[in-house]
């Protein structure tokens, strides 16, 4: 299936978690005739991932005489630091109101890891986003709640109830993405609500994301779910 059908991004779609959100934007991109590719938290060089990359204040202004596709947009480095800075939320409602672009946000961090639970400044979501995609990765399931596989694992063991170094279950996966704390954490009561489940890179994985899918789509919020290898760019499926 391809990521326009699974996802259906059309305006604002911010990406928040842990586990693809980079491969997550950079394979939208690419399947979109034409997107914008920014972010709201540091994010790191992604030259590479669009046609053209502007570092400029005021996106607003350079978005719209655009002619290749996908464009990156950010408005300065880090200082001496190899990543990014991201805008205010408020430059990306302004950036929304002129384009009818796609704009596709990174929206938090999490330095790679599988899981995580946001901190109390995060995430950094647009109120103009009308697609938000928590995502988690599948293969965080067996692993320890440590900080090898979750970026903050004080707060996943808190919003569990169970101590750092516990064993990650599927059930615990899907509490984190139904969570006010965790994966619906500042998202917009008018956005649609699409969890990603990543890297199900076989039949097993997949058996257990599905499963985890069911149970996630008992939360009304949530509008489908999608089981995906984005480092392939695929979605395999989308459980509604």
């Amino acid at each position: 299936m391809d990521l326009r059908t699974a996802f259906e991004p059309e305006a604002v779609t911010s990406v928040v978690g842990a586990g693809g959100k980079k491969s997550t934007l950079y394979a939208l991109a690419a399947e979109l005739n034409r997107a914008v590719v920014t972010a709201t938290v540091r994010i790191p060089p992604f030259e590479d991932r669009v046609e053209r990359l502007e570092l400029t204040e005021t996106p607003a202004a350079t978005v719209p005489d655009n002619e290749r596709w996908p464009l990156g947009v950010v408005p300065g480095r880090d200082g001496n630091r190899d990543r990014y800075l991201g805008y205010d939320t408020e430059r990306i409602d302004d950036l929304a109101a002129a384009t009818e672009a796609p704009i596709l946000v990174k929206a938090d961090g999490a330095r790679t890891r599988w899981l995580k639970a946001p901190a109390s400044d995060e995430p950094q979501v647009p109120a103009t986003s009308d697609l938000v995609v928590p995502v988690a990765s599948v293969r965080a399931v067996g692993k320890p709640i440590d900080d090898e596989h979750v970026h903050r694992p004080e707060r996943v063991a808190s919003l569990l109830d169970r101590p750092v170094g516990s064993q990650i279950r599927p059930t615990d996966i899907v509490r984190v993405l139904r969570d006010e704390r965790g994966g619906l954490k500042g998202i917009p009561d008018s956005a649609r609500v699409v969890p990603l489940l990543n890297m199900v890179d076989d039949d097993d994985l997949e058996s257990v994301a599905e499963a985890m899918a069911v149970d996630l789509l008992v939360d009304e919020r949530i509008d489908r779910v999608v089981l995906g290898r984005m480092d392939r760019g695929e979605a395999l499926a989308v459980i509604a």
